[in-house]
């Protein structure tokens, strides 16, 4: 049985999920890697758009340092939540809706949207990126 206290704290997950999220736009927006790179586990994995498997939070800021500084020019990019699926209450995978667009709003030349899935975990009261892949939306 779900009590109303329940709900509240799975509400308030939800939304420290979504502020994560949120990092990510604005650590990709503006270029910040070491901000990025600071949302990941230590022993994260991330396989890229591209299907580049990464171990590590040590590989992941070697991977972003090369192609985030630079990688926004004349565009920018929005994230939003789609689906949280609690898997149990202190792991989450987290679908999101990535769309990038030039700056006048219009989608983006090399392909406009990907459909990122975040799994998360909670610890010490903090959410982190722990298992993420990063899947471009073909025909976007």
């Amino acid at each position: 049985m779900t009590t109303e206290k329940d709900e509240r704290a799975r509400q308030a997950d939800v939304e420290a999920i979504r502020q994560v999220v949120a990092r990510v736009q604005h650590a990709q927006r503006d270029e910040l890697v070491d901000e990025f790179v600071g949302l990941f586990r230590s022993d994260a994995i991330w396989t890229t758009g591209h299907g580049k498997l990464l171990i590590g939070r040590d590989a992941i800021a070697d991977f972003t340092r090369q192609v985030l500084p630079g990688g926004m020019a004349g565009t920018t990019v929005s994230f939003d939540v789609v689906h949280v699926l609690f898997i149990r209450p202190d792991v989450a995978a987290v679908k999101v809706r990535q769309r990038y667009e030039r700056l006048d709003g219009q989608p983006a030349e090399d392909g406009g949207e990907g459909t990122p899935l975040f799994v998360m975990a909670k610890e010490d009261g903090r959410w982190w990126l722990t298992a993420c892949q990063n899947t471009g939306v073909l025909g976007s």
